[in-house]
């Protein structure tokens, strides 16, 4: 038998502790029964005792939350779950199966099963498997036995979670089968129907047979869900937490699960309503369970707002409560059950309990409940609960031997202590009702701020006028803050889009006939409820349809044409489907056309979901490689910036340091005369060789130095004259008055005449050079080679041949003119550089006299004077 019958409701005795210390008994009022209770049908699985439930539960928990199979899909684990319960006893706790008939009961494709889900139940080492045979030897199918149940079967420890009797096993196949079993139809025997959730396949379904088979596990017999308690996401709501703690995944993803749960009508969620129309407790109905309990469902969902306040979790026995001619009736439920009807609230930070208070009854006869719950002296106003001493000094209506309910202070006169002036809980009150209207609800606390700043008329800016005219309407329906919201996502859809287009000004436009095709998508302004969500996450948003930033719904943005882009994919998508269909043909060229179909889907739904990881992979590789860029790029920023630092202080002390030749401070280590000095020397002593390439014997170093003197006397001569003519040409007084500014001009003077000389001096050379016996042999040769050219041989000595010889006879001796200066320079610096390395090795003896015979400066001489 799955199912037991609940028991009449019984309270525990409380004890007492007497005078003496030792404790007894005392017997408490039992109300009577609220109403018949339900027969349950045998065999019916969705009647489950608590035992029961609570056995099958902790089962399914072990399955699914086994350490092995953490990384495994839902599918896996709603497997290992029907697996178990279709194992027999007599067969050594195997179950035999096809692929196919298993992804009817998970709710996915044998593809799917066959690559997916037992790869990773055998590879977890959670599932065992044989290919069964007939005598024939022909496969019939697969023998299956879920490792971790075998093993508890084996172990022989009842109190093991996977320890299930055989009756156990049975009713979990029959629950298994209510809730998304497949249904077929066996021979000689009543078909078996298929389940509440047989008709929900493809992706997630799994996920929703498993949420659906924890959440009936986690219920009572009244069809109310289990919530979980503590604080939760404030976002989503105390629902989806639970059913998210169910299937170890987030809220959000348990959010998903429930809605698609109450889109096929298998869970309810019963919110309360309050003024504002926002919701501020909930609850979940598993509509099934409570149909099999007899709980009167539409009746339940009609009354829940009446009694949500009234719903305690410390309430016991069996309840009728009674509301504007309506009535909820649970009955044949133990009051160790009432607690999973209390109300949890959606927001995390909304208080739920209550101290538990006695109903007032009379002494004799049928106690006339009204819920018996904390928080009943309310009006019907809906005010806040009154103090517990509330009229305590009035009189007691002797009919109904009842205090009052009615508030104090609206209706009585003041409390004992009190003044009796006008409470300004009646003021809040009055100001409420006055706000709400004739018939309309009070607005929630805040409303008039929020509406403070409202702004009827689209805003100033001309742009943002054009963009949000065809959405002027729902513009007014927005308070202040909302608008400022929307202008911000408008002014950042503007700039995005300015930045896509050629011509400047046409976004608003642009966003505009936007907002237009979108509203016409919708079916018009009044079918938009939520008018912020609709504009932020819908009406201003960009939708491409493929890569390229131009596109939004398939047409292009500058252009205003279709994409191409977007016929490129289109080609491809429907050439992969082609290529995927034909290769479906050549595999499983049984199929009909329906399964055929869907096979295709199935893999083209799983190569999106390949393509979709790929391009999630590559977006990670992307924003790794930028952020390494940035990384790279900060460090060379600071390498820079040190570089920059250190240069910066090295020219600083640089700067410190005084001229090398005269000894000027803060010059740099050379100031700007010695610095015009050195150079004019170098293009002297450049001068000097230059001349004795020509002039002078290069192995007689007497004679190289002797022209070098010559060189010298003319250049000196030249600076001389450049002189005198700055010295002629300046005014009285000013080179006294700037001596390091005039030191300064003359050196750059005489570096100006250098200068000048030095082409002449080159030009000097290599003509003396160009008539050397190397250049009139060079000259010769190429004369003659240009007249034994093919097209000269007829007539070498024609005008022609001449001129064309004479013309490459010039060009070689040009060229070996050069060629001589250079090698001839080289070699005069090599031996300069041979005469400084010897004058720099000389011994002190033969350098000090030259150094003694050196002149010394004012401040040296006043020094060793000193």
């Amino acid at each position: 038998m799955s199912a037991v019958a609940a028991p009449a409701a019984v309270l525990p005795l409380p004890r007492t502790e007497s005078a003496g210390g030792s404790s007894r008994r005392r017997l408490r009022s039992v109300p009577v029964q609220a109403g018949p209770v339900v027969p349950l049908e045998l065999g019916n699985p969705l009647q489950l005792s608590k035992t029961m439930r609570a056995r099958l539960l902790a089962a399914v928990r072990a399955l699914v939350s086994s350490p092995a199979l953490a990384d495994a899909t839902d599918g896996a684990r709603l497997a290992s779950v029907v697996l178990t319960a279709k194992a027999k006893v007599r067969d050594d706790y195997q179950a035999k199966i096809w692929a196919a008939e298993l992804g009817r009961w998970l709710g996915v494709s044998q593809s799917t099963v066959a690559h997916t889900v037992l790869p990773e139940l055998r590879g977890a080492g959670f599932l065992g498997s044989n290919v069964a045979t007939n005598a024939f030897g022909h496969a019939t199918g697969l023998e299956c036995w879920v490792i971790p149940m075998r093993q508890a079967q084996k172990a022989g420890d009842r109190r093991h979670a996977l320890a299930l009797s055989r009756s156990e096993l049975a009713v979990l196949l029959s629950l298994c089968e209510v809730l998304f079993g497949p249904g077929w139809a066996p021979k000689d025997k009543a078909p078996i129907p298929a389940g509440l959730l047989a008709g929900r396949t493809g992706r997630g379904a799994a996920t929703d047979r498993l949420g659906l088979l924890l959440m009936v596990l986690t219920t009572g017999s009244t069809g109310w869900l289990q919530l979980r308690p503590g604080s939760v996401d404030s976002g989503r709501g105390r629902p989806a937490a639970t059913v998210g703690g169910l299937l170890g995944c987030t809220a959000a993803a348990g959010a998903k699960v429930l809605a698609r749960l109450q889109a096929h009508g298998v869970a309810d969620v019963v919110r309360q309503e309050t003024g504002s129309g926002l919701n501020a407790k909930s609850r979940v109905r598993l509509v099934p369970v409570a149909r099999a309990h007899g709980v009167a469902v539409r009746e339940a969902r009609r009354t829940a707002s009446a009694v949500f306040s009234e719903l305690a979790g410390t309430a016991s026995g069996d309840l009728e409560c009674g509301g504007a001619g309506e009535t909820l009736v649970v009955t044949g439920v133990k009051g160790a059950e009432q607690g999973e009807m209390a109300g949890s609230a959606d927001l995390a930070a909304t208080a739920q309990h209550h101290a538990l208070h006695a109903s007032a009854v009379t002494a004799g006869g049928s106690p006339q409940l009204s819920c018996g719950f904390s928080g009943e002296g309310r009006g019907a106003a809906g005010r806040r609960p009154e103090r517990v001493c509330v009229r305590e000094d009035q009189a007691v209506d002797g009919e109904t031997a009842v205090a009052g309910t009615g508030s104090p202070v609206a209706e009585g006169g003041p409390l004992r202590g009190e003044k009796p002036k006008d409470s300004p809980v009646d003021e809040r009150v009055w100001q409420r009702a006055a706000g709400a209207g004739a018939g309309g609800r009070p607005k929630a606390a805040g409303w008039e701020k929020a509406q403070q700043h409202k702004r009827v008329a689209l805003p100033a800016d001309l742009g943002l006028r054009v963009a949000l005219g065809p959405v002027s309407w729902l513009w007014k329906q927005l308070n202040g803050w909302q608008q400022n919201r929307v202008e911000e996502a408008a002014r950042a859809e503007l700039a995005s889009l300015e930045g896509l287009l050629a011509v400047p000004g046409g976004a608003p436009r642009l966003l505009a006939d936007r907002l237009a095709d979108r509203l016409k998508e919708t079916g018009g302004e009044a079918l938009i409820n939520k008018p912020l969500g609709w504009l932020i996450g819908r009406g201003l948003v960009r939708r491409p349809s493929c890569s390229d930033r131009r596109c939004d719904d398939g047409t292009r943005l500058d252009t205003g044409a279709e994409c191409e882009n977007c016929g490129n994919v289109v080609h491809i998508r429907r050439a992969r489907r082609a290529k995927t269909a034909a290769q479906i043909e050549r595999e499983l060229p049984h199929l009909g056309d329906d399964e055929h179909r869907r096979v295709l889907e199935e893999r083209l739904r799983e190569q999106a979901a390949i393509e979709a990881e790929d391009q999630v992979r590559r977006r990670e590789q992307a924003r790794a490689e930028k952020a390494r860029r940035e990384e790279a790029r900060a460090a060379d920023q600071e390498r820079a910036e040190r570089e920059r630092a250190a240069a910066a202080a090295a020219d600083e002390v640089r700067q410190a340091l005084a001229c090398e030749d005269c000894g000027q401070q803060q010059a740099g280590g050379l100031c700007e005369a010695c610095g015009y000095r050195r150079r004019a020397e170098a293009l002297i002593v450049e001068a000097g060789m230059v001349v004795a390439t020509w002039a002078a014997d290069l192995a007689d170093q007497g004679d190289v130095d002797a022209v070098d003197a010559d060189v010298r006397a003319s250049l000196a001569a030249d600076i001389e004259r450049a002189r005198g003519a700055f010295l002629d040409s300046a005014p009285p007084g000013e080179l006294e008055a700037d001596p390091i500014g005039a030191a300064a001009v003359l050196a750059f003077g005489a570096l100006r005449a250098v200068e000048a000389a030095l082409p002449e001096f080159r030009s000097s050379a290599l003509g003396r050079l160009a008539r050397t016996e190397e250049a009139d042999a060079e000259a010769w040769r190429a004369y003659k080679t240009e007249q034994r050219r093919r097209w000269f041989r007829h007539n070498p000595n024609g005008a022609d041949a001449v001129a064309a010889a004479t013309k490459a006879a010039d060009t070689a001796r040009e060229r070996t003119a050069e060629c001589l200066l250079a090698a001839r320079l080289e070699q005069l610096r090599e031996q300069r550089a041979a005469r400084t390395e010897q004058a720099a090795a000389a011994p002190w003896t033969d350098r000090l006299p030259q150094l003694a015979a050196r002149a010394l400066d004012g401040d040296t001489a006043g020094a060793v004077i000193a």
